[in-house]
């Protein structure tokens, strides 16, 4: 009897409920084939490709942990490694903080204060390879425009990418020019700042710094952690640049990690082992995500609901 009445209570899927779940499945079918042929396939695909060897013209031979075994012992693996890590420590720090200053300033009341934003962020909509262009020419020794500025102040002229421990600064300078979309992110958080929490700041003594530390930056937190965790991941995947400026020179100072995956696979033609570097950054950066999120908790407030 409970059997039944079990049964009885189960709730049956009707045929206009029926209707809308495969038009819905068809009208997101293009993204989930899309997903599954051009992103999850190659995952899985390249995690059988870490145990063999395989140049894109002779059958995959099995090796097993050979390529795992190599990871650890190239020295260019660690040299990558590092040049990324100095690019993330250095430039995504100085990112987030011009980027919430220019924010800070572009929600005050100034004249043309639209056509700054406009302006901040247009650099995003370049293509990356005509960026790299346009900074290869900006960074040239002789006739750059940078050396150029430098020269009005009296200062020498720099070999920016000819010189290993210039290229790295240059890199990180360099990456100065893609902050928009974090300024304006930025910009959305501090407009949904009520104002009714900086003028009760500004009521028990605080000024402008006051205000700042005590209300806007907390209720930022969120929106900081979340252009921190972007802005790492974007530059641990950094290539274009790299590839078209410097092509990891001069002295591989500007190898990174991306790009050296990148040299393995479609200049080595060892795709087995550009496999394994590849699942290297993935666990990598995924790990270095978590413990992003884990240290979160002490310091990102989000507001409690009602």
């Amino acid at each position: 009897m409970a059997a039944t009445t079990a049964l009885s209570g189960k709730r049956r899927i009707s045929k206009r409920q029926l209707r809308d779940w495969i038009a819905g499945y068809l009208f997101a079918s293009p993204f989930i084939i899309g997903f599954s042929v051009f992103i999850a396939f190659p995952m899985f695909y390249s995690v059988y490709l870490i145990f063999v060897e395989w140049d894109l013209l002779r059958p995959p031979v099995f090796v097993g942990f050979a390529n795992l075994a190599q990871m650890f012992k190239d020295p260019k693996v660690n040299l990558s490694l590092y040049n990324s890590a100095f690019y993330t420590i250095f430039a995504v720090p100085i990112q987030l903080t011009i980027s919430f200053t220019l924010a800070l300033a572009l929600t005050q009341r100034i004249r043309f204060r639209d056509f700054y934003r406009a302006g901040f962020y247009m650099p995003i909509i370049v293509p990356l390879v005509a960026s790299a262009v346009v900074w290869q020419r900006v960074l040239h020794p002789e006739f750059g425009i940078l050396n150029e500025a430098l020269g009005w102040f009296g200062i020498e002229p720099r070999m920016w990418l000819f010189e290993p421990r210039l290229t790295k600064p240059a890199f990180i300078f360099m990456s100065f020019w893609m902050i928009g979309r974090q300024m304006v992110i930025f910009i959305a958080g501090l407009g949904s700042i009520p104002e009714s929490l900086k003028e009760a700041a500004s009521l028990d003594g605080a000024g402008t710094f006051g205000r700042l530390r005590y209300v806007i930056l907390p209720l930022m937190t969120p929106l900081i952690f979340y252009n921190m965790v972007i802005a790492i991941i974007n530059s641990f995947q950094t290539f274009v640049p790299a590839m078209i400026m410097t092509e990891g020179g001069p002295q591989d100072a500007t190898l990174f990690v991306v790009l050296n995956i990148y040299r393995n696979a479609f200049q080595y033609f060892n795709m087995g082992y550009a496999s394994a570097l590849a699942w290297e950054l993935f666990v990598i950066v995924v790990g270095f995500t978590l413990f992003q999120f884990y240290l979160s908790r002490r310091w990102v407030y989000y507001e409690e609901g009602e």
